[in-house]
């Protein structure tokens, strides 16, 4: 820390419980109190020195001759600053510090301590020290500290402000290592400084950064995730979570959220969610709710699913979970997709395009994906009211579920816990999934599930034998053209590249056309492993007697069923299909 040594004498005050005594040999002539501490002093080397000092003495003196007594309750730093500003005056040694200089300095700006009582007076000398802090970081964080205790006085003489731009300037060039340091600043100057250096441009990652390590210190609730137990005794008894009051949480939580950046991403949607509960839990206004699911709902594609499971904070709770906000979150996220889509049409994706079975990353998916899972954690609460479940699915759009097992998991594990539903309302819940769009493993257990209503079953059985008929038959005629294609030795006979290219030299069409024939091979031996998998998979259900049971009932087999059976089996008028109206060759 830098420092700056002022006079040369020796000391020459000592002190006796309250009071301060000057031992220069002469008796004292002047009392001047600060609080609860007496200055027994001289007037001379006071009234040299200040302004009001002087006039203050002058006044006292017009009276009768009892010794002067000076009142100096207001001045800037208390009797502390006042003992430095005495040593001062009499040439005594005193050290300035970032820690002392601001109330020093302001002291001395109240005492009108300025060059016309002295060259190189306690205002110039202040002043030079002050410049030499301003040059140092952690000097200037010391002296905004300081300026706490002499907030009024500091921002009269701008010290305030000259101590934020000095930080603001620097920040740049310190990264997040500054987190930390100003994180001791209160919340007033705190928020002077992240407004100064976002006018100063940095970028929003670190604005919200140095907002979140700043929030984790003050705010209890964001450093760990509140069990229901916590979140319950919160509520019923209306205790606090830690020190400060709630209230003064509740104000900071707000100003807080104000100086989050705009820019979607750059903050968290984990610190996001964690600030939501937190509003939640001190009852924050509604307005500074709605900013957070705003924000979460904008990049929701971001959250896990643990993030999502915020206890009911409800005084009257129906549910474990707060379904209603999470509805709301996702509502949120909707407008905001489809305002990035714009007029475009959804991407349709199709089993080509997954990856290892997965649909594409694309933040519609991963939200799918995550209310699905989101559900099926939610459904066993026999509390969570059927529109509920269905309002919050049906969000989703279809397009966004390349796949609908998970969506068929939830409502597998809602119908389990509901075993009350009539049989009505279990096809309204199951109407929330798309038959056509179960895995093979999804299929092979819906149609041996005793809880989903039977017009699902025959749907599930049905699409599944379309399917697997379709590839059997595709396979069937890639197989017919190999054997046609094939030579006396069982291989297929394709000329070799390099002699194509050598008798058409530069014709890259005619190279081309080879390789894609490489390629046909190489797609053929996939069909056959594809087509040995799914002739294990139907020998596997060849052996589930229940299943085949319902197949010869409705007439599915090796032949044809007949219209009427597949009128029954396919969806209501409400749920076209198209595969339902196709002729498919028995498998």
């Amino acid at each position: 820390m830098a420092s700056m040594r002022l006079g040369s004498k020796s000391e020459a005050f000592q002190r006796e419980g309250q009071t301060w005594v000057c031992t220069t040999g002469l008796s004292s002539d002047v009392i001047v109190q600060v609080g609860g501490m007496s200055f027994h002093l001289h007037k001379f080397p006071l009234l040299s020195r200040s302004g009001v000092l002087e006039k203050l003495i002058e006044d006292f003196s017009s009276e009768d001759g009892t010794k002067c007594v000076l009142q100096l309750h207001d001045i800037p730093g208390g009797a502390m600053s006042f003992e430095l500003v005495a040593k001062f005056c009499y040439g005594v040694k005193i050290e300035l510090n970032a820690m002392n200089v601001v109330s020093l300095r302001c002291a001395a700006e109240h005492l009108q301590m300025d060059e016309t009582y002295g060259e190189g007076n306690l205002i110039k000398q202040t002043e030079d020290f002050l410049n030499e802090v301003f040059g140092n970081w952690v000097d200037s964080i010391k002296a905004l500290e300081a300026c706490e205790e002499v907030l009024p006085h500091a921002e009269e003489t701008h010290i305030d402000s000259r101590c934020i731009n000095s930080l603001a300037m620097k920040a740049f060039y310190w990264c997040r290592w500054w987190y930390e340091d100003v994180s001791f600043l209160s919340l007033p100057l705190y928020k002077r400084l992240i407004m100064a250096v976002e006018a100063r441009g940095m970028n929003p990652e670190t604005i919200a950064g140095s907002l979140m390590y700043y929030a984790k210190r003050y705010l209890p609730g964001l450093s760990k995730q509140f069990s229901f137990k916590e979140s319950r005794n919160h509520v019923n008894t209306g205790s606090t979570i830690s020190s400060p009051s709630e209230r003064d949480q509740r104000h900071f939580l707000e100003e807080i959220v104000g100086l989050l950046p705009s820019k979607k991403g750059v903050t968290s949607t984990k610190f996001l969610i964690k600030l939501l509960h937190t509003a939640m839990m001190l009852h924050a206004s509604s307005s500074c709710r709605e900013n957070l699911e705003k924000r979460v709902g904008a990049q929701l594609d971001q959250a896990a699913l643990e993030d999502l499971l915020i206890p009911n904070m409800g005084f009257t709770v129906e549910t474990l979970y707060d379904i209603d906000c999470v509805q709301r979150i996702l509502d949120q996220f909707i407008l905001a997709d489809q305002a990035a889509a714009g007029s475009s049409s959804p991407c349709i994706v199709d089993e080509e395009q997954l990856v290892d079975g997965n649909p594409p990353l694309t933040p519609i998916t991963m939200v799918a994906k995550l209310v699905d899972g989101y559900l099926a954690e939610v459904a066993p609460d026999v509390n969570l009211k059927l529109a509920k479940f269905q309002s919050l699915a049906a969000v989703i759009p279809d397009y966004a579920r390349p796949l609908d097992d998970g969506i068929y998991r939830a409502i597998d594990i809602y119908l389990k816990a509901h075993p009350w539903l009539t049989d009505s309302e279990r096809e309204q819940l199951c109407r929330l999934m798309n038959c056509q769009k179960l895995s093979l493993e999804a299929c092979t257990h819906a149609a041996q599930n005793e809880r989903l209503p039977l017009r699902v079953v025959v749907q599930v059985l049905f699409f599944e034998q379309l399917r697997l008929r379709t590839s059997i038959a595709g396979w069937f005629f890639v197989s017919d053209n190999l054997d046609n294609s094939q030579g006396q030795n069982g291989n297929l006979v394709l000329p070799k590249i390099e002699d194509a290219t050598e008798a058409n030299p530069g014709h890259a069409e005619t190279e081309d056309h080879f390789m894609n024939i490489n390629d046909m091979r190489s797609r053929v031996n996939e069909l056959e492993k594809e087509c040995l998998s799914m002739k294990q998979e139907l020998e596997k259900l060849g052996k589930t007697k229940k299943r085949w049971n319902i197949l010869s009932r409705l007439g599915f087999g090796k032949t044809q069923p007949s219209n009427d059976t597949k009128a029954a089996a396919e969806p209501s008028s409400s749920e076209p299909h198209e595969n339902g109206e196709q002729n498919h060759e028995g498998s």
